[in-house]
Parts: C-alpha cells; structure tokens; sequence
C-alpha cells in the first residue's frame, strides 16, 4: 500500500475541487465483508493525473464519467485517474470491503454479553480507505450525503441526522464541507438516552448490555457537555456549526475519543461498570469537553496537512482542560494535566523521536500518524497555556476568533493561525511561535540564591533557549505548633531569562519556581529549598503546587540526580497525608511501575514494594470512616498490585470485598485475580470460573490478562501463540494478553521470549498494522529486562530488520526507556 506523501497532496489539490460524495453502505451482507458504493463529484481545474484511494477486499467496478475503468488497475490502495481532462467529473467506485477487528476502518464487534453485533467507523489518517473511495486528504473538503442499510432493529447514527426509511435503510443529513477523516458511522443495536439543548438534539449511545451503566451517568455527562457547549458559545463568536451532537460510547476503540462532526465516537471504558473515583469522572468530562473544542478546532477550521496537527490536538487538549475548569463542578484539572498529561510531554519531548510541536517536514501520512503524542497534545497545550499568560487571554481569544472567521469550512496552516493572532496584539506572536512551536527538547529552570541575612537575591539560570513568563512562590513554615505546614509569603512574576537578580528578601523555606505550572520547562531546587520541600511536601497547601513539586522528584530520577529510594521515601512520609486524587494516583502509578518495575533491580524490588504495600496499608486505614472513597479506592487497587503474598488479596476475593467496604466489582476482582496469576495462587479453573460470572468483553480481557500471567511454560506458549503466531486476537485481546505476559516476578520464566520478541514484533505490525504494532510495541515489549542484552537485540532490530513505521516509533521509545532505567540503576 502506498502512503500520501505532502507532495502529491499539494499535487492532487492544486488540480482538484472536491464537491460531494454520495455513500451508500450495505451492512447486511455477513460477518467479514460489506457492500460501498460511492460516487464522486469533482472539478478538475486542468488536464493531469491523479488517483483516487480504496483498500478493498473486492473491487466490483470503477467508472469515470460513465467510461470502465479496469478493476484490476488497481495499484495496492490507488487506482489511477489518467489523462484527467479539465472540466466537471464524477468518478463512481463499487466495491467489497473488509470489516476490521482492530479499530480501523469500519470495526466490527459482537458482544459476548448477549451476542449483539456493532459496528463504527474510525477513519482517521488514511483509514477512510477502508470503507469507501475517496481523495483522501484533509484540505479536499467535500459535502457528504450518506445511506446505509443496516440489519433490522439496528439503529444507525451518521455526522448529521439521520432517518429510517423502512426495510432497514437510513439516510443521514447532508454535512457541511468536512474533511474525508471526519466521516462517521456508528451502527447497531444502540441504547440512547435523547434530549435537546439550544435547539439540537444531543445523544448518548452504547451497548445494550451497557445500558444500566449510561444511565446511571446520563445526567452527569448530559449536564457537562450543555456547561462545556455554553462556555464555548460565550468564547466563540462562530456557533456550534453542525445539526446535531451525539456522543457514542464503542467497543475496542483505539483512541480516548474521536471528534467526528456531530458524532462523538468514545471508548466505552468510559461507561463505568466498576467504581470509578472523582478524578477518573473529570478525566471522562475533560475528554467530553476536549471533543467538543474539536467541532471548531479541526473540524471547522481543518489543517491543511498533517504538520499542524497542534492546530487541531494542542488546541483541543487546551481548551478541554480550561473550559472544564470555568464551566462545570471540576475545578482542579490543572492539577490532573499536571501529574499525568505533562509528564507523558516531558518524557516524550526527552526522547531521540522527540519532534517540534509544529514540525516542517511531515513528509507522508505514516511520518504524521507517530506524531499524535505527547508533543502534540500535552507540550501543545502547555505552549498555549504559556502564551495566554504571556499574550492575556482577551488577545488570545480575539485571535481565535479572527482565524474562525478568516478559515471557516476551509483548511488553515500554522502561518494562517499566527497571522491571526498577530492581527489583535502589538505582541511579536511569530517570534514566540518560533521559539515554542519550532524546537524540541525540554528546558530546565534551576533557582541561584545569593546574599545573607535577610538580603537575598535569585537569579534563574536556563539550559534550554525559550522564553518563559512564570511565578516564583515563596513558602515558609508556620509558626511552632502548627509545625510542617508551609505558607506563601510572597508570589513573583518574571521572565526568563532574566537580566537583573531579583531581591527576595529573608530566605524561604521553599523556594518554587514555576508556581502555578504555567510554563512547559523541568525545576530544579537549590539545596536549601530541597530539605524543605521534601521535610515538608505534604505542608504545602495548594495541590497544583504540589503537583509542580511532585513532578520536579519524578524528573530527578529519571534524570539520574535523585534515588529512586528517596522518591519512595518522600512517597511514603507525605502521601499519606495527602487528599488531591490526581496526586496520590499520579505517584502511586509512578512509583510502582517505573521505580519497583524498572529503575530498582531484583534485589531491591521486594523492598520497593514492601514500602508501597504499607503507604497503601496506611491510606486504607486512614479512609476507615467512609469519608473519603475515592482515595481509599485508589489505595486498594494499588495494595492489590503491589501485593507479595496471596494471603490478604485471595481473602478479599473469597469474601468478595476489603474489610469495610469497597465490596469487589468486577474491575477489582479482576485485579486481584491477576495479581494471584503472577503469584502463582491462582489457576485456569479458578479464571474460567471468573468469566463465567462476568461474561463480558472486559470480562474476556480480564480472563485473558490472567492466563497470560500464570506463571507456567505452557500458558506462556499459549499466549505467545495467540500473540504472534495468529492474527484472530482484537486489538483489545491482543493488549490484555501483552500486559499479562511480562511480569518481573517470572523473569526466568519468560527470559527466552525476550530474544523472541524484536523478529515476532516486527513480523505481526508488517501483517496487521498500525494499531497491532502500536500495541506490540507499548504494551508486548520486555519492559521488565532492564539489561545491556535486551538493548542490544533492540538497536539490532532497528538497524536490521525494517519494522514498520509505528513500530519503529514505539522500539525507539521503548529502546530509550531502557536506557534511561540502565543509567537510573547505575548511578
């Protein structure tokens, strides 16, 4: 199959005008294949060659103007368009298509629950080729007009409105001018809960067996997407631009969310059947609210190609977070980005694959798909964060609105977007645009205190070359009595780099660079404030303050200047005191999956997770009284994966629930059942005996999680098998079978798969694609084998063996991973 490149893109649209597609869908027609036919009007502006795009299982008929067209001119995904006279066209393309079972194209999913089949579409990047024929690039914005035939009792929800014509036909409303990646169609069985907002109609859609569970959340969710579509609509002066506003809720999908226009495809994770706490609701709100940013940022205004996919990500993960927090009860998320979404920035941005926010060669779609990362999303969105600090957000939002209005239904670059900007400020908008949005890397922010007595000054010394505006937070301890606690004395605003030394006065306790976490950089302390801080962390009283804190620890010891040990024991002196959810998560996972999994070796990894079990012993006796579910939640889940021993955990699997509640739901039962896998306490009859009790699709990757984690050679066989010698596994199978396999308890074990893995990674991403690969290269990689002999097969395999491009990107990372926790272990 051949890749679009940015030349032919540029090509194919200085020739062409796309004016409609008309679609018809034929989803009767079994279980492996459907029916498309699409016919396409267009304008060629002089005579030339093109092609058209088409992955299909059979190609019936091509027709250009009513002259064949050979089927068998096919050319791996193009079929060429020659001698192309100027003037009118339409191009008419029959064929039969592969349903995917891997979230690409149009997936198919049928529910162990209760045999329901479903079906939806994501067509991101180049998988629109999977469905129907199309000029597939997003600045050859077409209308689209849409009929499926769908099973009867089927419902099918398309980007606009649609209607049922009788004997299984629908037709949904013609869109607008969107780009071929947008187009949408979800159909099956569907449980809706319908209302009206503005004017609209609003949906929420999912699985029957699901029903239960939207509807105990349906106000939720209805009540936060009307918040976040007000809040829009008093910082927008374009209106909502499409007719309607469904978000469904789907099966083994690939990505958090999807913002096609009108018909917002999410996750159904997202639908709760297990406890959730407060911070994984404003998780779901956050993407609820990212999405809909989408609808103006990338699906109105649309980029031009795929180096600005910023325009589209950073801008929608910015927004989500602001407006989430201006509009509905969640009023903390800053926190969250900090702990989770900067981090996944920070550690990408540190990587040999690191690129620019706005990089200027994207050469081809494969080269744009490794981009969607966190560069795109979380450093994006810091860089914007930073620029309304720098610009005020009157100017910020002034420019948004000129570029909605300059760009609408139309394709805009990053020039289109800065000229915006600069069209409402006296700011020099293109000079910090070059310094944020064209380099890579993460500066480094590290305090010089100076003077005596109550004469200090600071100075901020740089290793980096961006700009920064930030707050300095200066902390002191409270009087004798209320020992421990830590107040804001004083709160200076400077730029960096800075040309004078800045007078602090007597010298605080904790000096704090970046308060607030207004700016994308990593802190260091100096030695003074770093005794404070960590005597005093939990003191400190604002939890984004914290969370900057946290975040200056974590990056310490992944850079090698602060143990892995002293991270642990900070943890375990001031976590237990601590109340912000985000918080407690964010160290907990860090703690234990990349300080006992890898940064620790063997010997010491007992210890490691002796420290966690009793930091989680400690917050499940402090949340005895009820008050605090949420944390004590968190708590359980974490004693459960740092378990040693079976004893305690198998006790609350036979009762069914932790003294005091929470009682276990399937998400905990699953949890402890594997941890019990890895163990060696558990066997496959007490796994079959699980999934009968729950069996659902998450019941099935559970059961599969714990049958890849059993800690015997003929398990591992089976699931190295299902992995790597078959192609039958789901996207989610596949996952949930990689997470079980690896487990640093059974190193000797699995020790002769790790030479296996790099040709068997690389084999599978060649057969299935992009998603496999992304998950054979995340979650199937030997993240346990911390060793020189590991890294080396790794850079073998990619100097010799060619893996595709999404697996390349993941071995790179992963390859640097490694490195990194060698150099933590040694240093």
């Amino acid at each position: 199959m051949s890749v679009l490149t940015r030349d032919e893109a540029l090509s194919r649209a200085r020739l062409l005008d796309v004016h409609r597609y008309t679609i018809e869908l034929d989803l009767t027609t079994g279980d492996e294949t459907f029916g498309s036919r699409t016919a396409i009007r267009f304008t060629a502006h002089t005579d030339g060659d093109t092609f058209v795009e088409i992955k299909p299982a059979d190609l019936r008929s091509v027709t250009l103007d009513g002259q064949p067209i050979d089927p068998d001119s096919l050319d791996g995904n193009r079929i060429a368009l020659n001698a192309l006279g100027a003037g009118e066209h339409e191009l008419r393309v029959d064929a039969r298509m592969r349903y995917s079972r891997t979230g690409e194209g149009m997936h198919r999913f049928t529910d162990p629950s209760d045999g329901e089949t479903y079906l939806y579409t994501q067509l991101f990047m180049d998988d629109v080729q999977r469905v129907f024929a199309a000029f597939d690039q997003p600045d050859l914005k077409a209308v689209f007009d849409l009929t499926v035939k769908a099973p009867e009792g089927w419902t099918v929800l398309a980007n606009g409105v649609t209607e049922h014509l009788g004997d299984g036909q629908w037709r949904a409303a013609t869109t607008p001018l969107i780009s071929t990646y947008l187009v949408a169609v979800a159909a099956g069985p569907w449980h809706s809960v319908r209302t009206e907002h503005r004017g609209l109609p609003f949906g929420l859609h999912c699985r029957r067996s699901l029903a239960p569970y939207l509807d105990a959340d349906a106000d939720e969710l209805l009540d936060i997407t009307r918040a976040c579509f007000d809040r829009y609509h008093e910082k927008f002066e374009e209106p909502y631009p499409f007719d309607s506003y469904d978000q469904a809720f789907v099966p083994e999908f690939n990505a958090g969310a999807m913002e096609n226009p009108g018909l917002v495809t999410f996750r159904d994770e997202f639908v709760y059947r297990s406890a959730v706490t407060d911070t994984e609701r404003q998780t779901r709100a956050m993407v609820v609210a990212h999405e809909m940013a989408h609808m103006w940022f990338g699906d109105l205004v649309t980029l031009t190609w795929w180096d600005d996919i910023w325009l589209n990500e950073s801008f929608a993960e910015y927004m989500g977070y602001q407006t989430l927090t201006e509009a509905t009860r969640f009023t903390d998320t800053w926190t969250d980005f900090g702990v989770v979404r900067k981090a996944w920035g920070y550690d990408a941005d540190q990587r040999p694959s690191t690129h620019p926010v706005a990089p200027e060669d994207v050469p081809d779609t494969a080269s744009a798909l490794l981009n969607f990362d966190g560069i795109s999303y979380a450093k994006g969105a810091s860089a914007l964060r930073q620029l309304v600090t720098w610009l005020g957000e009157k100017d910020f939002l002034a420019g948004i609105n000129t570029h909605f209005a300059r760009h609408r239904f139309a394709n805009a670059t990053l020039a289109d977007f800065i000229d915006s900007l600069a069209a409402g400020t006296d700011r020099d908008v293109h000079a910090w645009a070059d310094a944020w949005l064209r380099t890579t890397g993460v500066d480094t922010l590290t305090p010089v205190v100076t003077g005596d007595n109550g004469d200090h000054l600071l100075t901020v010394e740089r290793t980096g070359s961006r700009p920064h505006r930030i707050a300095v937070g200066l902390y002191d301890l409270d009087l004798p009595g209320d020992e421990g606690r830590l107040t804001r004395r004083g709160r200076l605003e400077l730029d960096v780099p800075q040309h004078t030394p800045v007078p602090v006065g007597k010298r605080p306790t904790l000096l704090l660079l970046n308060d607030g976490d207004l700016t994308y950089a990593k802190i260091r302390f100096d030695a003074h404030s770093f005794q404070g801080v960590t005597a005093n962390l939990c003191g400190l009283p604002d939890p984004l303050t914290r969370a900057v804190v946290w975040n200056a620890l974590r990056d310490a010891v992944r850079d090698g200047e602060l143990a892995p040990t002293a991270y642990l024991d900070a943890a375990r002196a001031h976590l237990p005191h601590e109340r912000d959810l985000a918080l407690v998560q964010g160290v907990l996972a860090f703690a234990g999956a990349q300080i006992a999994g890898r940064y620790l070796g063997p010997a010491d990894r007992p210890a490691a997770l002796a420290t966690l079990s009793a930091l989680c012993r400690d917050l499940i006796r402090r949340t005895e009284d009820g008050d605090h579910p949420g944390l004590r939640l968190i708590a359980v889940r974490h004693f459960i994966n740092a378990a040693a021993q079976p004893d305690t955990i198998d006790a609350w699997l036979a009762d069914g629930t932790v003294p005091g509640g929470p009682e276990l739901d399937p998400d905990l039962r699953w949890r402890v059942l594997a941890r019990l896998a890895v163990l060696g306490a558990t066997d496959e009859a007490a796994i079959a005996a699980e999934l009968e009790r729950d069996p659902s699709a998450t019941g099935r990757e559970g059961a599969a999680r714990c049958r890849a984690a059993l800690p015997d050679e003929d398990a591992k066989a089976r699931a190295w098998a299902a992995m790597f010698a078959s192609d039958d596994l789901s996207n989610y199978l596949f996952t949930a079978t990689a997470q079980g396999f690896w487990q640093p308890e059974q190193a000797d074990l699995v020790r002769p798969y790790v030479a296996r893995y790099y040709e068997a990674a690389v084999a599978v991403a060649a057969r299935r694609g992009p998603a496999i690969a992304d998950a054979a290269g995340h979650w199937a990689f030997p993240g346990h084998a911390v060793d020189p002999e590991t890294l080396a097969l790794g850079e073998t395999c990619l100097r010799d063996a060619d893996p595709i491009p999404a697996l390349r990107r993941k071995l790179t990372d992963q390859l640097d991973d490694l490195r990194r926790a060698l150099k933590v272990r040694t240093s």
